[in-house]
């Protein structure tokens, strides 16, 4: 969400704010896929599977040849399989408060996956980029995105091609929040699912206080959001605490998060990753940085502690 100049704002003019951000979530604008496997010589096949509640979901296999182990990858908000263009308008100027308007291209993070001998599935979650619209629209923090989640592990369980392969998961932030919450309320689903690399993962109040905060909003008007939000979508701030469903997370994850984002706070990734009820289980911060999207580009520009996490579980 975009800021504010450092002033004193009128009521109607926090009120506006707040529809605004309210509005996030009943109808998120869509971002384009403005890019292809192609272009760094991926050859993909564009495929497509129902969630679990029969929402088309529109993605990419990419094959490796000789290779029984695949990645299944999803995005966060707003973003789509191919990243965001936030250098653009309008992203740019809705990000820009928080040093994010740089574009975030995923196809460089498939390149180095397919280098290192693993197939691929990486989709749009509902209501993003060529996946139907389900529940009006509704973006709920992981909720109705978790039967996305679970769409794409049965379909990899169900293609000829992929039902004898191992399976690991690359989930970011909303998907990585719909991922913890597909474990908790369909634990079968992850049974022989070797591994998940969870990409800054989030609580729902932390990054809507701090987008208050970049706005000059006083922190007690999230009680209005909060309810401007539950008159749009039937759920709360509350109901959107991610950080709930990592005490079901139930195979080894590995977590990575930039420490000093502008758009959260590190003691949410931290509480989640303490409830994790398992011993197999990594925390890793990104330093130097105050720009989510950094954290999203951390696996192109470093990606070594991810794959060996991947290659020791598959």
């Amino acid at each position: 969400m975009s800021g504010s100049k450092k002033e004193n704002l009128s009521d109607s003019q926090i009120d506006e704010i707040l529809e605004n951000m309210s509005d996030a979530f009943k109808e998120l604008p869509r971002s384009p896929i403005l890019h292809k496997p192609t272009e760094v010589g991926l050859f993909y096949e564009d495929i497509t599977f129902p969630s679990i509640d029969g929402v088309p979901i529109e993605g990419w296999f990419i094959p490796a040849e000789g290779s029984d182990k695949i990645i299944i990858i999803n995005h966060p908000m707003g973003f789509t399989r191919s990243g965001l263009p936030s250098h653009l308008e309008p992203w740019k100027s809705i990000w820009q408060a928080s040093g994010n308007d740089m574009e975030v291209n995923f196809i460089p993070d498939l390149k180095i996956l397919h280098e290192a001998g693993f197939n691929i599935l990486a989709y749009d979650l509902r209501n993003h980029g060529h996946s139907g619209t389900g529940n009006g629209g509704l973006i709920s923090t992981g909720i109705f995105e978790s039967r996305d989640v679970l769409g794409s592990i049965r379909y990899v369980r169900e293609r000829h091609e992929t039902k004898s392969m191992r399976i690991a998961l690359f989930s970011r932030c909303l998907g990585a929040d719909a991922t913890l919450y597909a474990m908790k309320h369909n634990p079968k689903d992850f049974e022989h699912i070797r591994c998940l690399v969870a990409v800054q993962p989030l609580s729902e109040e932390y990054i809507l206080t701090k987008q208050l905060e970049l706005a000059h909003i006083p922190k007690n008007r999230i009680k209005d959001l909060d309810h401007k939000i539950i008159m749009k979508t039937s759920f709360s701030i509350e109901d959107r605490n991610a950080g709930k469903w990592a005490k079901a997370v139930c195979i080894p994850t590995f977590i990575y998060q930039v420490n000093d984002d502008l758009l959260t706070d590190p003691a949410d990734v931290q509480g989640m990753y303490d409830d994790i009820p398992l011993k197999d289980k990594k925390l890793q911060w990104i330093y130097d940085t105050t720009a989510r999207w950094d954290g999203y580009l951390e696996f192109q520009r470093r990606p070594e502690p991810m794959l060996k996490w991947f290659d020791q579980h598959m």
